[in-house]
């Protein structure tokens, strides 16, 4: 049922964006808001995985590591139209590109997901939608976090495991 309005949200967004009068700003903590001044130019919705890879920490104890996301970019109309991969990086069919850092994070409102996050941009390249993007939020995220029956001891040490996620991600620029 989430989803259900969570499509029609975005699909609202998209048609006020179309009118000129702008995509809406989701509601969100206000440890990971957008800096005052930005607007939401792009929505996107991803679907893939998170990739962990097995890693000893400083106390030598075992754990999981986030490695990478690996997860395809969809429109509204869930038309693919990028990638978000290592870096992390959002890569747009368009060709333009942005690397980022987070910022912030909050928990996800479901226990079992990955953090909601703000992401300041760190690097662009190319020309097109995400030219001008300065930050970016994941909201509504859905899975992502390593299985708890995959064990990471020393015997699994540099193994990977995959874990399915989903999550909205907005682009934030400089409004105009």
């Amino acid at each position: 049922m989430i989803s259900r309005y969570l499509s029609i949200a975005l699909l609202l967004g998209i048609a006020l964006h179309a009118s000129g009068q702008g995509i809406a700003r989701p509601e969100v903590p206000a440890e990971i808001k957008a800096p005052a001044g930005e607007e939401v130019v792009l929505v996107a919705h991803a679907t893939g995985s998170q990739i962990y890879t097995c890693q000893a920490a400083a106390d030598g104890k075992y754990a999981w590591t986030l490695k990478a996301p690996d997860a395809e970019l969809h429109d509204a109309k869930g038309a693919v139209i990028g990638k978000h991969y290592a870096g992390p990086t959002w890569k747009s069919n368009d060709g333009s590109e942005v690397k980022g850092k987070a910022a912030a994070h909050v928990d996800s409102p479901d226990k079992d997901a990955i953090p909601w996050l703000l992401v300041n941009v760190t690097d662009h390249s190319g020309q097109g939608a995400l030219s001008r993007v300065t930050s970016i939020q994941r909201i509504q995220t859905k899975g992502g976090r390593p299985s708890s029956s995959a064990e990471c001891d020393a015997s699994k040490q540099n193994s990977e495991t995959k874990s399915s996620y989903t999550a909205d991600y907005y682009f934030f620029a400089p409004a105009k």
